[in-house]
Order: C-alpha cells, then sequence, then structure tokens
C-alpha cells in the first residue's frame, strides 16, 4: 500500500477531485504513516512548503478513520494573526469530509466562544493563552471539553520553544494530559532548525517521535546588500525599484515601519503597513488589500514573518537587519512561490551596525548554518506562573499533589527546588496552605484577580498601550509616552498616517484621533536585541575573510565594508583585536555575542565603574582575570533588580532561583561559546600584545 492510499477513503477522494492535486508533496506524504500511527512528531519544511497540509490530512484521516467525537484536535499558533488566516483553508479541507473547524482566542467574541462551547468543533484553533483562560474559567465544563482530545498541532514551533511562551504551552499541554486516558499525540510544524530531534524530544519528552522533512538549509536565492545610511534614502530606493511588483518590506521595530510606509506614501506609492499595534480591523484590511493587489508595498514587522499568506509575492525587502539566520530564512521564504520564481531578498542598512549584522547573518546562511531552537533555561518564574493558575484550575489541591504536577511539566527541573518555590509561595502567601491543602492565597487575589487573572494567562507582559480612536472605528494601540508635551503639538504616526490629537481618556485609556496633514512621530517602548555567538562570529569572518560570493554587495556595500574592515583590523585566525583612539576608549572586539560580552563586562568592572559593551565588543583591554569566562556567577541583589522588569512573575520566585534564571538567559557561564575566544596571554595575537 502506498503512502497516499493509507488515507480516508474520502480523503483520497477529495485531493485528486476536488483539490485537484495530482498528488502530494513528498514532507506530506512521508508524514502520513506517523502521524496514523499516534507518533509524536516534528514536521520541517521552509515557508510555503505545505506543513500545514502535512499535520492537516494525515489527522483528519486518523479523526475519519478512528470516529473520533466532539473537540478532539487542537491547532496552536504563536499569534492571532496566523490563526484568522488560516481558518479558511483548514475549515475547507475539513468541510470536505464532514467536520468542522472554529477559531478561539481574545478577538473573538464571548456569544460566538458559547456557541462553540454548546456546539463543539472537531478542531479548535487558539493560542496558548486562551487555552489558559478556559482551564482556570469557571464557564467551562473541563472534563467534557477537554476529555475528547487526541492530538495538538503546534505551529511555527521553533518560535514557541525559542522564549518562556515554549514552557508555557508545554504545561498547557501536560495539564490537558490529567483529562486524559492517554497522553496527546503532538505534533509540532517548523521551519528549517539545526536539533529537530532535540526539538522534538523538548516537546513531547515521552512516547515513539519521528521527524519528517530535511533540516538543510538552501543557498540558491538571490541576496544582495545595499547600505543606504538613513530610513529616508530607503523609502527613496524602494520607491525606484520593482515598479509593478509586489513588494514585503520588513522592518524590526513598529515606529520604523511607521515611518516607512508614511514615507513611501509620499512617493505616491500604493503602501500598507502592519503590526501588532494597529487594530484588527486595520490588519485584515491591509492584509486582504495585500493579497489582491499587484503593484504595491506592505510594510509589516515579524507579524508577517510566521505564515500568514499574503498571496504571491515578487520581492522581501528587509530594513537593517534581523537578529538570526531562522528570522531571515522565514522571510525569504515568502518569495519564490509561482513556477520559475527564485528567493530573494534586499537588504537596505541604514547604519553601520545593522550593515555588520546583516553581513554576520547571511554569511552564516551562506555556510549553511541556522540556529537551533532552545527552550531558555531555568524557567522558575513559568513554574511559580504555573503553580498559580494549577491552583485556580483546582480550587485546592495537595501540596506534594501540585509539586507532582509541576513535576510533570518541568522534568528537566530538580524535586527539591520546585518544592522551594512552592514553600517561597506560601511563604509570600501567593498560596494559602492548611493541613497540607494549598488554594489561591491574598497576595495572588491582590497581584493578578483584576480582569479574571488576565496578568497570570500569558508568561509575557503585555504594554499598558492606550487605544487610538477616529470616531467609532479602532485605528490602534499608542504608548503613553509619545503623548508627552504641548497638546496642540500632538501627532502621531498610526497605519501609515498622520493624526492629531483631539483627547485624552485616561481612565478609559482611549485617544482620540483626527486626521492630520503630516507630521507626528511614532514610539512604542521594546526590548534590546541580543545576539548570538555564531552570527557574530559571522560579522567577524567577513570581516577577515570578506563577504560570501552567495551574497551581492552594492558599491555602496562594498565602499562600508572597505571602511568598517580599515577600522576593526581583524586578520584570518584572529580571535580578537584591541582597538584605540584618540576620541574613543580603548575597545576589545571579541566577536562573542551578547551574552558573553556582558560576562566580560562584567568581570571587568570595577565597584561602581561599569564596563560598557555590545554583542561584538567591550570597551576596556580584557586583562587577565577576563581571559577565560567564569565558572559561576552570584548576582548581588542590586544586579538581579537590574533584571527584573524583563522577567514577569519575578516576585513570584525566590532570590537564588531568580538569580539562576538571571544568569542562565543574560550570561555565559562554565560552557562558553568558544574555548579559543579567550586565549591566554601567550596566545595572543600580535596586535593585542602592542595595543596593550
Amino acid at each position: 500500500m502506498s503512502e497516499f492510499e493509507q488515507l480516508h477513503p474520502s480523503l483520497q477522494y477529495h485531493v485528486v477531485n476536488t483539490l485537484g492535486w495530482s498528488t502530494l508533496r513528498p514532507t506530506q506524504l512521508a508524514a502520513i504513516a506517523p502521524i496514523h500511527a499516534g507518533s509524536h512528531c516534528l514536521l520541517l519544511a521552509p515557508t510555503a512548503g505545505g506543513k500545514t497540509e502535512a499535520a492537516a490530512i494525515p489527522i483528519l484521516s486518523r479523526m475519519l478513520v478512528e470516529a473520533w467525537p466532539g473537540t478532539s484536535v487542537l491547532y496552536v499558533c504563536p499569534i492571532k494573526a496566523l490563526l484568522n488566516n488560516l481558518e479558511p483553508r483548514l475549515s475547507h479541507y475539513a468541510g470536505l469530509v464532514g467536520r468542522r473547524v472554529e477559531v478561539w482566542h481574545g478577538d473573538i467574541s464571548q456569544s460566538r466562544k458559547n456557541r462553540a462551547l454548546k456546539d463543539a468543533p472537531d478542531i479548535l484553533l487558539t493560542t496558548p493563552e486562551s487555552v489558559e483562560a478556559m482551564l482556570i474559567s469557571a464557564r467551562v465544563d473541563r472534563p467534557a471539553w477537554f476529555g475528547n482530545l487526541q492530538a495538538v498541532i503546534v505551529d511555527e514551533l521553533h518560535a514557541f520553544a525559542g522564549d518562556d511562551r515554549g514552557w508555557h504551552l508545554r504545561s498547557v499541554l501536560h495539564r490537558l494530559d490529567q483529562y486524559l486516558k492517554h497522553p496527546l499525540q503532538r505534533i509540532g510544524l517548523s521551519a528549517t532548525v539545526s536539533n529537530p530531534r532535540e526539538l522534538l524530544a523538548w516537546l513531547a519528552p515521552e512516547g515513539s517521535r519521528s521527524v519528517v522533512g530535511s533540516a538543510s538549509v538552501s543557498s540558491d536565492a538571490d541576496v544582495t546588500i545595499d547600505h543606504v545610511g538613513s530610513l529616508e534614502n530607503a523609502a527613496t530606493v524602494i520607491a525606484r525599484l520593482h515598479r509593478g511588483e509586489k513588494r514585503l518590506v520588513f522592518c524590526d521595530s513598529r515606529s520604523s515601519a511607521e515611518q516607512l510606509s508614511s514615507m513611501l506614501r509620499t512617493h505616491a506609492i500604493r503602501t500598507f503597513v502592519s503590526h501588532a499595534s494597529l487594530s484588527v480591523s486595520e490588519r485584515r484590511q491591509a492584509e486582504a488589500a495585500f493579497s489582491e493587489e499587484r503593484d504595491c508595498v506592505i510594510v509589516a514587522t515579524s507579524t508577517l514573518e510566521l505564515g500568514i499568506d499574503v498571496g504571491d509575492l515578487d520581492r522581501v525587502v528587509q530594513i537593517d537587519s534581523p537578529s538570526s539566520v531562522s528570522s531571515f530564512l522565514q522571510r525569504m521564504g515568502r518569495t519564490g512561490r509561482r513556477a520559475g520564481g527564485r528567493r530573494n531578498c534586499l537588504f537596505l542598512t541604514t547604519n553601520d551596525n545593522a550593515f555588520l549584522l546583516a553581513l554576520g547573518v547571511t554569511q552564516k546562511w551562506s555556510e549553511g548554518w541556522v540556529e537551533a531552537a532552545v527552550p531558555p533555561r531555568e524557567p522558575w518564574h513559568i513554574v511559580a506562573q504555573q503553580a498559580l493558575v494549577l491552583t485556580l484550575e483546582r480550587g485546592e489541591l495537595a501540596t506534594r499533589d501540585l509539586v507532582a504536577l509541576l513535576q510533570g511539566s518541568f522534568p528537566e527541573l530538580q524535586t527539591a527546588d520546585i518544592e522551594a518555590l512552592v514553600e517561597y509561595l506560601v511563604g509570600q502567601q501567593f498560596l494559602d496552605r492548611a493541613e497540607g491543602v494549598v488554594r489561591v492565597g491574598p497576595q495572588t487575589e491582590r497581584s493578578y484577580a483584576r480582569g479574571h487573572y488576565r496578568d497570570l494567562l500569558a508568561s509575557f507582559s503585555g504594554s499598558q498601550l492606550l487605544t487610538g480612536r477616529h470616531g467609532a472605528a479602532e485605528v490602534g494601540y499608542i504608548d503613553p509616552s509619545v503623548l508627552t508635551g504641548e497638546r496642540d503639538e500632538r501627532l502621531l504616526l498610526l497605519a501609515g498616517r498622520s493624526w492629531r490629537v483631539t483627547d485624552v481618556d485616561w481612565p478609559k485609556r482611549i485617544v482620540w484621533l483626527e486626521p492630520a496633514a503630516g507630521g507626528g512621530k511614532a514610539r512604542w517602548i521594546g526590548g534590546a536585541r541580543s545576539l548570538g555567538h555564531e552570527v557574530c562570529q559571522g560579522i567577524r569572518s567577513v570581516l577577515a575573510d570578506g563577504a560570501s560570493p552567495t551574497v551581492t554587495l552594492s558599491r555602496r556595500a562594498q565602499a562600508a565594508l572597505q571602511a568598517l574592515t580599515d577600522e576593526i583590523p581583524v586578520s584570518p585566525g584572529t580571535h580578537f583585536v584591541i582597538s584605540r583612539s584618540d576620541d574613543a576608549p580603548i575597545r576589545t572586539w571579541t566577536f562573542a555575542g551578547t551574552r558573553a560580552n556582558r560576562t566580560l563586562s562584567r568581570e571587568a568592572s570595577i565597584g561602581t565603574t561599569k564596563v560598557r559593551f555590545d554583542a561584538l565588543s567591550v570597551q576596556a583591554p580584557l586583562a587577565a582575570a577576563c581571559a577565560a569566562l567564569p565558572k559561576g556567577i552570584d548576582l548581588t541583589a542590586y544586579e538581579i533588580a537590574a533584571f527584573r522588569d524583563s522577567i514577569k512573575f519575578a516576585e513570584c520566585v525566590p532570590r537564588q532561583l531568580l538569580s539562576r534564571t538571571v544568569v542562565a538567559r543574560s550570561f555565559e557561564t562554565a560552557v562558553g561559546p568558544d574555548p579559543a575566544l579567550f586565549a591566554s596571554e601567550a596566545d595572543k595575537p600580535p596586535q593585542m600584545k602592542s595595543a596593550e
């Protein structure tokens, strides 16, 4: 029996006759047998590689063969826009065989959710945060609602695994298992990663596992880097090049996206904008219009990086650079879908740091390298959050049962540490305990009870933004910091248009807007990017040996590279150099990455005199004390406090565990990126010795 013949006959018929597909793609065929067998799977394919169908068609087949009742499949995505985008496609596939799909997330009306609760869909499209809300909701009959689940499909698994949302998701899945007679089949969909087997083992610690698809990185693409020097110049280049084409432009901040879209419109370019601080209606209008247009530009942040279908694209333009090869591959993968098309990406860098980053990312890509998807270590704040929501879900439970459930969700962590965390939660009154049974404590009520425990539902902190309204229509969400200054001068950029602020209702957090002729500014507070060791080593490689022939440099980019090579004289075979000038401090170029350089900066600092650093360098000559990474770091209370705001639920974690969380995420310890990077005194290259 062929792979295709293993599908339920109804699906075989509809694939050929209704969908008009002569066959399935290799990855889609290869996924049928392991999914039918109930194995946990990781399906790998590039963007637009058919991963959704590779999971959905076999799971629908299994649903029919085994006659699954009720809501039997969860389809989990990292962003709501992706769920909305997938719904029509998955509804079509499911409808062909008499099954139904429903969407459930924060933008879905309560009336629609109530209908779903009364008439359970076969497949529920949702987010981890929405599942969390259902688990603690009094409106949801959890055994009835979740008791029929058979499988979960996790789209863009690499995006989850790379931050705390991955730990949250996996813990939620473990809690769902408690309502079932057997664990959920876990199916992950991912772009290319370098550690697929480890990633699948993390998603599904127990049971049979199968990786389907290739993890290789293709360098078959047209990639060009141009160093244009400013956002205004980037807008001019975009306006002049590729007229008549559909172009997707990625920016790495909402402010840049707003500014660029406004500039493009002054060039009479039909422009749309998409980012997370636009209203749902604005985003949907932009995405719908873009999918139907030909000669236009959509300016977006990473919201359009993760699998959202915006139709056939001619070209991807990247303003500055993403910080990872993985993101670059996701973005470039939006192109080359039409027959005879080829993937492409044009980098337009606006400053030297962004130019160096683009060189480093493309260098590692040309070498066939891509990041591993590695969950952040020591997730004690997520363990604390799960302890609180588990108590809300159950109402009350024995301390030993709470510890056992947490251990099941986080098998990588030591039981004694989990017990210590629970004792801390009791001591700080986040949990209330009597006769060995814990309940939600008064401190949890004070800190998190507002809005039906809304702040407990997510592992990340939502910005306290204000809603911008023009009449009855929502335009988007505004950072309060942009509203400083005189009332008459409050001009904003939002949705690519200029607005004048007419009034601010602070209690209701509403900003009233009217269209303005021009001007205005866009600003949102965001965290600084951390660059990894390998990408920084890619920068070092380009400075020492030149750019890869796989990447085309414009004449401006060639001149910029030559100037930077003269400034940072890296020679082939050297690990780092020291530079000195009359008007700048001594600078050690390590090319070690943000975490390693933060560690070296800490070691080189004396008292209150702090040594500045970035991903590529430390502004100090590194003495013998800093020639190797420390074997352990014991943070002071002051140092921990500096990181607390970036770690949600930090107040729920005892100091010793919180210190471990901070160190694991922000510093390099005994296991360094490259021992040779920090050579002994005798091994230092000649230019280092003379510089000191």
